[in-house]
This record gives structure tokens, C-alpha cells and sequence, in this order.
């Protein structure tokens, strides 16, 4: 009797857990639906903050990746900011100069009706005056001179008074979140290369900026549930608005130049890197490394040579099978690599972090990601560095971030 009881328990336990799995497991129809409503929300409050309902069509991107989140990237920067600056101050612009990075606008508040010169019959005389107003617009000391940066600014202030709005007010919207997952709301985009804030060349925005907002989606459940108030919550919020350092610091230098060598074709086993792996060192934030990794070189007869596993005359589909095979042990090699070697930065805060976003091969329908960003916090290479943890719990503190499916 008590082995049968013990084996009805062991099946409810089972149906129990069968169950839970279910229950959460992510509805991706709904996640879409979800992302996509929260983004037309995030777009509407930007324009609200402008000023300016129905000006310009502000695009917003989310991507949701399991065991992270959901991120929100918002447009900002360059021929953006040009096209907002307008929208806030609703000025009529008369006359735009600049080639120094900086532009002049002469503005006229003035509306078509006075501008308008009644006068039957004399066209002479009206083409005399407007030709004078004209004049008297451009020479006007309500002209100003506005530069990219102080647009940017502006923008970065309300940007993130947007996503503060937004996870406070709307953050539910996204209903299957893990306790332990967030949104973050940032201008950085997926374009690869460091370009991450659609900066625009010549517009005189010397430092390109980082901004972000984040609240994880049990902090976001118990502000719902009145558990928290509203000013709790704000304090709980993660942002960050950090400007790019032109500081040279030899160590980052130097980790640059041992990414580039560790994953050429002759030392990689897995995929390789082409050209330098660049850097971008981001104040009271870190660092960040771009990293474009390939499998392979395709010849004329559409044959594939794969230098790093000594193979050629491959076919595509071998090729993409040999792809999807390396994946995890290139994504291990890397955290790996990542811990070894970034022990050896110097430069960073105990509250900084070093990432790696890297770009990965082509290889369509094999099932692995975009991009990934590797992420691990600056003590926790000092701590490998001085014996207090060991390389294995190091590695196990690196965060890894996915990013599209191919």
C-alpha cells in the first residue's frame, strides 16, 4: 500500500510539474502582439513629450530574448534631432546655415495671414516689402545658434522621462515576463559598428551618448498590486546616461589588439574575425568591444572554404550544418576568453562592466542568434585576477545576451 501511495504521489508530482512547464512557457503570438502595442505606446509618448502630435512617425523596435527581457530602442540623433528641434519650438525657419558643425536658424512666429501684404495692384511695392521682412528675419537677434549637442540634450532629458512614463504607467503591457526579467527602454540600436545612436556625420555631436532605463517585471507586478508606491518604484529604476570618453587607456588598447589575434583564421578554431576589433570607452558605464565573426569564404562555383576547421570545396548545406555546430563552442571559448584576457583591464571602476557585441556569420535557417553581447562586471575580473574565484564561478557570472534568430 505505502509503494503504491508512493507512486500516486510521484504521478500528481509529475502532472504537477508537466503543468507548471506549460503554464510557463511564452506564447510568442502574444509576446509580438504585446511588443508591438507597447511599441505604438512608447511612440505616442515621445510625441506627447515634443509637443506635437502627429509631426513625425517616431520608430520604435522591441525585441524580447528569453531569460532577459524585452528591449524598447528609440531613434535619436542627427537628421532626428534637426526634425524634433522644429516640433518643439514650432518656429517658421526663414534661414538655415552651417558647415562647422553647428547650424543658424533665423525664426519668424509670425503666421501666413501677417505675413501677408495687402496691397491691390502693386505688386512692385509688395515684392519691396517682403524682400525688407525677409531681410529683417535674417539679421533678427531672435536668431539663434543651436549645436547638435545641445539638441541632443534636450532630447536625452525627455527620452528619458518617456521611459520612465512608460514603465511606470505601462510596463504591464507586457503580461509574460518572468519575475526576474525586465524592459529596458535605450537609444542604442542594433545597426552594428558602435554607430548605436544614429548619429549623424557633421552634425557637430562631438561624443555619442549611452541612455537606457530598465525595471524588472516583478518590481513593475508590485507597483500594480500597490505592494510598492509609485516613488519606490522610481528608485528601483536602472538608468543610464553616460557620455563616450576620448581618454586613451593603454590596457583597452592592448585587450583590442588580443581579440584581434585570438580569432584570425590561424588561431580560431571556430569562427574568425577580419580587421581590428574596435572599442568604445563609455563613462561611468565601461567598455564596449564590436566584433564581426565569419565561418567561411564563398568561391565562384558557390563552394565554401572554412579556414579555421581546414575544409573546402564544401557545399552550402554542409556548410550551414558545420555553422550551427560551432555555435556553442564559440559562444564558450568566448566567455572563456573573455575572463582570461579581461583580466587584464586596469582601467575600469569596480561598478563598471566590459561587454563584447559581436556580429556573428550569415548562415540562414540555422537557428543561432544575430548577435550575442557578453557582459561581466569589472570585479569580477579583478576578483580572477587576484586568486579570490576561481576561472569556472568566473565564467559562470558572465551574462550573455542573445539577439535574433536566423
Amino acid at each position: 500500500m505505502k509503494r503504491v501511495m508512493k507512486r500516486m504521489i510521484g504521478v500528481v508530482a509529475l502532472l504537477g510539474s508537466l503543468m507548471a512547464t506549460g503554464q510557463t512557457k511564452i506564447n510568442e503570438q502574444r509576446m509580438q502582439q504585446d511588443i508591438e502595442v507597447a511599441e505604438n505606446i512608447l511612440g505616442t509618448l515621445m510625441r506627447q513629450q515634443l509637443g506635437r502630435r502627429n509631426f513625425f512617425p517616431v520608430e520604435v523596435n522591441g525585441n524580447y530574448v528569453a531569460g532577459y527581457g524585452v528591449t524598447f530602442r528609440l531613434p535619436q540623433g542627427g537628421p532626428f534631432n534637426m526634425m524634433m528641434l522644429k516640433s518643439m519650438d514650432e518656429p517658421n525657419i526663414v534661414n538655415i546655415s552651417g558647415s562647422d558643425g553647428s547650424y543658424s536658424y533665423s525664426f519668424s512666429n509670425k503666421s501666413k495671414s501677417e505675413e501677408k501684404v495687402e496691397c491691390v495692384g502693386c505688386e512692385r511695392e509688395k515684392a519691396e516689402i517682403e524682400k525688407e521682412r525677409t531681410l529683417q528675419r535674417v539679421k533678427s537677434p531672435r536668431a539663434m545658434k543651436i549645436s547638435g549637442d545641445s539638441v541632443s540634450a534636450t532630447l536625452e532629458k525627455r527620452l528619458i522621462e518617456v521611459a520612465k512614463n512608460f514603465l511606470t504607467d505601462y510596463g504591464d503591457v507586457i503580461s509574460q515576463l518572468k519575475p526576474d526579467e525586465r524592459i529596458v527602454i535605450t537609444n542604442r540600436s542594433e545597426e552594428f559598428g558602435g554607430d548605436f545612436n544614429f548619429r549623424w556625420p557633421g552634425s557637430g555631436e562631438s561624443r555619442r551618448r549611452l541612455i537606457s532605463a530598465e525595471a524588472k517585471r516583478d518590481d513593475i507586478a508590485q507597483l500594480k498590486q500597490g505592494k510598492i508606491t509609485r516613488d519606490q518604484f522610481m528608485s528601483r529604476l536602472k538608468i543610464v546616461n553616460t557620455e563616450a570618453s576620448e581618454k586613451l587607456d593603454p590596457d583597452l588598447e592592448v585587450l583590442s589588439s588580443m581579440f584581434s589575434r585570438l580569432y584570425r583564421e590561424d588561431l580560431s578554431k571556430t569562427y574568425y574575425s577580419q580587421g581590428e576589433v574596435t572599442y568604445e570607452r563609455l563613462k561611468d558605464f565601461g567598455v564596449i568591444y564590436y566584433m564581426r565573426v565569419y565561418s567561411g569564404i564563398q568561391g565562384d562555383d558557390e563552394r565554401w572554404a572554412m579556414p579555421t576547421i581546414a575544409m573546402s570545396n564544401v557545399s552550402t548545406p554542409e556548410r550551414d550544418k558545420k555553422v550551427k555546430e560551432l555555435y556553442p563552442k564559440f559562444e564558450s571559448e568566448l566567455k572563456e576568453n573573455l575572463i582570461e584576457y579581461g583580466r587584464t583591464l586596469r582601467s575600469l571602476n569596480d561598478s563598471e562592466q566590459l561587454v563584447f557585441n559581436v556580429k556573428l556569420t550569415k548562415c540562414t535557417g540555422c537557428g543561432i542568434p544575430t548577435s550575442i553581447e557578453l557582459s561581466v562586471n569589472s570585479l569580477v575580473l579583478k576578483d580572477y585576477s587576484s586568486g579570490k574565484a576561481t576561472k569556472e564561478a568566473s565564467i559562470s557570472k558572465v551574462n550573455v545576451k542573445k539577439v535574433g534568430d536566423q
